[in-house]
């Protein structure tokens, strides 16, 4: 990635010092969708190494995954899949349950919102400790996607998500990193 972008970016995020507990430090994205420039930018980046692959499904990891996997949908002539929290979704679903930093949640979709064989980019805002997104991975292979990419805006490499989908055969693609959490 280009300096400029890179800058652009890292300019764009929020940091919030010891939320939401002492010792964390809160990458807040909602201040870069609040930047026309740096939001275009960001999902320009993000669809850019896809365009031309056929991509048939958009799926976003719930809340700020539907911000932007929304958009990268749009760009790439893609659906939408959401993946939310348990009990969100009117029809029939998948769930998977998974582990929290602070304990267990469970996510699910619908079960008929991707099928077997197509093309599909998970897309979120950050990847942590990867448990959400390693999830929502494993839910999306259940009713047989075919995970082209898992694309975030946000990587903290010191707590290991990156790796976690790394050893589950999926390509990963972050625009920033930042040390520490």
């Amino acid at each position: 990635m280009n300096t400029s972008l890179e800058q652009t970016l890292l300019g764009a995020i929020r940091t919030i010092p010891d939320y939401p507990r002492p010792g964390v430090m809160f990458r807040d994205i909602t201040t870069l969708l609040g930047n026309a420039r740096a939001f275009r930018r960001t999902i320009d980046e993000l669809v850019h190494p896809y365009a031309g692959a056929k991509i048939d499904q958009v799926a976003g990891i719930e809340a700020r995954g539907f911000i932007l996997g929304g958009a990268i949908a749009h760009q790439m002539s893609a659906g939408f899949v959401p993946i939310r929290k348990k009990g969100k979704l009117p029809h029939e679903t998948v769930r998977i349950a998974y582990s929290l930093e602070y304990g267990l949640d469970e996510m699910e979709m619908h079960k008929d919102a991707v099928k077997t064989g197509e093309k599909v980019i998970l897309v979120d805002d950050l990847i942590a400790t990867g448990g959400t997104a390693e999830a929502a991975v494993k839910l999306l292979r259940q009713i047989g996607a075919d995970i082209v990419a898992a694309c975030f805006i946000v990587d903290l490499p010191e707590l290991g998500g990156r790796k976690k989908l790394e050893a589950l055969g999926v390509d990963v693609r972050t625009l920033v990193s930042f040390d520490g959490h």
